[in-house]
């Protein structure tokens, strides 16, 4: 049965799930509340579940890899990696996943309440599924959850989760200058960094072009060096840099210099009208902000490459990887999500474009033991079709990012967008039936036409830790699909059934 009111009578204290729901409760009535009350409230609530599920912790309540430190040594192209990187510390144990201590759900229970609903019209032609629960590592429950199907932007769950074990959470992307010895031929040399900016305003404590302009600067004048032509390197990546769906408001070339996702609006998520060049049109701003400072800029800026001679200026670093893959996830950041599969590929050795990323993906979630039959990554983002993966593959990345033992892996839960309230979610679980979920789930959406994806993680009416994944292909009605998906996730997040 389901029971969504069972208490558990060896435990006083309200159950994770109750603090969320009573949350959720408070700001239900209005949706203009959500970013106010709903982030103070739902977040507090959430935040006991995360924190447990996703540590480590320090004492403040910060995680304790934000702490961390760029990695010292870098090799070419900009990128930071190799050698001996100064990290954080790490706490040595991590608390277990919630509901420990209590029973998980029946298979069979959980089937009567799954079962009527995945069997719904509006979720197309094929339909696949999977419940594990997050303490064992066992599935609750499936339905064909090891055939492959095309999962749109939960590709990006593969992505991070092979990212941050590839290449660390602490991992951060240069950009750097260089000066071409005996020259005054100065080379920005793009890293892999979409996130670098050059606004005014810097929200996310992004890479800042104009940082990058001061420290080249004062470099240069200390050369007796105010006049120099500019060249930008962006042979770290190799192949096609446009993305095999072609030119896309979702998404940019795939180049390893851009600035602000090469967008020409002053957005930070979401489609946009992109530069048609990224990397020279963030070299153009380069030399603007380096006139700005007293370089003179010879001529137009130049694609090249950095010689092996080139003296290195300046340099600045991305946010770490886990906080790039929290902002890709909340949004579904495709440029981020191109630009970290790459990172993977760098960190395997493999071939810096798109086939290369993708097999490195794969091989690194092999590392893992992941289960991988018949999957195919031709992305990173997930805009691809020919993408392929399981149920299987998604509820088994979700609970590697919940085992204690991987607290590597925890910004892949701490990213997931919330039902009701954050990213790709904040605009779901409107409607009656499926509300019940507001604050209670935690998933990463995939959408393309016809394609509906939702994977993430509950805690249910007991406090168990379940991660789910419900696949759907060949529907007609993208928000009825939608609408499905998020129905048959609040049916586990409200559903003892036992």
């Amino acid at each position: 049965m389901c029971d969504r009111e069972r208490g558990w009578s060896a435990v006083p204290e309200p159950k994770a799930s109750q603090l969320v729901k009573s949350a959720a409760k408070t700001v239900a009535g209005s949706k203009a509340k959500h970013v106010t009350v709903g982030a103070t409230a739902v977040g507090l609530a959430l935040a006991a579940v995360v924190a447990v599920a996703a540590g480590p912790w320090d004492t403040s309540g910060q995680r304790k890899a934000e702490a961390d430190r760029a990695a010292s040594s870098e090799t070419g192209g900009g990128a930071d990696h190799g050698g001996a990187p100064e990290a954080a510390p790490r706490a040595p144990v991590v608390l277990a996943a919630p509901g420990a201590a209590v029973p998980g759900p029946t298979k069979s229970a959980l089937a009567d309440v799954l079962d009527p609903l995945l069997k719904g019209s509006a979720l197309g032609g094929r339909r696949t599924a999977a419940v594990v629960d997050a303490v064992t590592g066992k599935r609750l429950y499936g339905r064909s959850p090891g055939d492959t199907l095309t999962p749109a932007s939960t590709t990006k769950l593969a992505t991070a989760v092979a990212a941050l074990s590839a290449a660390g959470p602490d991992h951060r992307i240069a950009t750097r200058t260089a000066l071409e010895k005996g020259s005054k031929k100065l080379i920005l040399v793009g890293g892999g960094d979409p996130t670098l900016t050059a606004r005014e305003k810097n929200p996310y404590g992004a890479a800042d072009l104009g940082t990058l302009a001061d420290e080249t600067a004062k470099s240069l004048k200390k050369r007796d060096t105010i006049e120099v032509t500019l060249t930008y390197d962006t042979s770290l990546y190799s192949g096609p840099d446009i993305h095999p769906i072609g030119p896309n408001e979702n998404l940019a070339r795939v180049t390893p210099l851009m600035a602000d996702e090469a967008r020409t609006d002053d957005s930070d998520s979401g489609p946009a009208t992109r530069e048609g060049d990224p990397a020279a049109a963030a070299a153009k701003k380069f030399a603007d902000l380096l006139g700005d400072r007293g370089i003179k800029i010879k001529g137009d800026p130049a694609s090249g490459k950095a010689s092996g001679k080139a003296v290195r200026l300046a340099k600045v670093s991305s946010p770490p990887l886990s906080a790039l893959v929290e902002r890709m996830l909340t949004h579904s950041d495709n440029d981020i999500a191109e630009a970290l599969a790459r990172q993977t590929a760098i960190a395997a050795g493999t071939s810096h474009d798109f086939d290369g990323a993708g097999k490195a993906v794969e091989k690194q979630l092999g590392k893992l033991r992941l289960p991988l039959k018949d999957t195919h990554f031709a992305d990173g983002s997930g805009l691809d079709r020919a993408d392929k993966v399981s149920a299987d593959l998604l509820t088994g990345l979700l609970a590697k990012a919940a085992d204690p033992s991987r607290p590597e892996l925890r910004s892949v839960l701490t990213g997931l967008p919330v039902a009701g309230f954050t990213g790709t979610l904040a605009s779901r679980y409107e409607d009656a039936a499926d509300a019940s979920g507001t604050g209670l789930v935690r998933a990463k959406t995939g959408t393309l036409t016809g394609v509906n994806t939702l994977a993430g993680t509950v805690v249910d009416a007991d406090g168990r830790l379940l991660v789910f994944a419900f696949m759907t292909e060949g529907a007609t009605d993208p928000k009825a699909a939608q609408s499905g998906l998020d129905r048959l996730a609040s049916s586990v997040a409200n559903c003892g059934c036992r």
